[in-house]
């Protein structure tokens, strides 16, 4: 299989984890694939009409996108039990949070690299912010119990989304009001597999 990467992507760096946890990271090449809405690398279009990365190309099928279908195919395809069917619709749905997150801190980047400086607009990136910090206190609020629990995608993607908070927009701290969050941040991150995918 080949997977169109970038090592800084959240979305690549879940797909990433999730090779690294299932066993499965020698059964994938990596072929460089950066881009922005502006810009799409033209090998990704090929693959995939969206122009997004991670796409995963399979021997024996079409491509697959975006990052929560191929991490669903890669754990049914090592049997890996990321989605236990016992709490199946919390881990999704928390998955669904945590992209939420990645989606937003990356309209943040993207506002303030991709337009004239004389053309951000400071409202819309803190309207996404505003999303992140309620998305964050219902993962403080809510959801540590199960953060804590057995390992799923629900953690994998969790720690992907505060990753990349910490890499892309570290000023706006995070942690502060949320000790229970950070904590298990601090745990998960130690992780082999999330060590391994830090972006530089």
């Amino acid at each position: 299989m080949q997977l169109f990467h970038s090592p800084t992507s959240p979305f690549v760096r879940k797909v990433m984890v999730v090779l690294h946890e299932t066993g499965q990271l020698d059964h994938v090449t990596l072929v460089p694939a950066s881009g922005t809405p502006l810009a799409p690398n033209t090998l990704t279009v090929s693959q995939n009409p969206l122009g997004k990365i991670p796409t995963l190309i399979r021997d024996d099928g079409p491509a697959l996108f975006d990052s929560r279908v191929i991490c669903r195919y890669l754990d049914d395809r090592a049997g890996a039990g990321l989605y236990p069917a016992a709490r199946v619709w919390e881990v999704l749905t928390l998955e669904a949070l945590a992209d939420g997150i990645m989606e937003a801190a990356v309209l943040m980047v993207y506002e303030s690299r991709l337009r004239p400086a004389d053309l951000v607009y400071d409202t819309w990136v803190e309207s996404q912010w505003a999303k992140i910090t309620r998305a964050l206190d219902a993962l403080e609020g809510r959801w540590i119990s199960h953060l804590a629990g057995p390992l799923d995608m629900s953690q994998i993607a969790v720690g992907c989304a505060l990753g990349y908070l910490d890499f892309r927009v570290d000023d706006r701290n995070w942690r502060e009001g949320r000790k229970d969050l950070a904590a298990w941040d601090a745990g998960f991150a130690a992780r082999p597999s999330m060590q391994a995918t830090r972006p530089e």
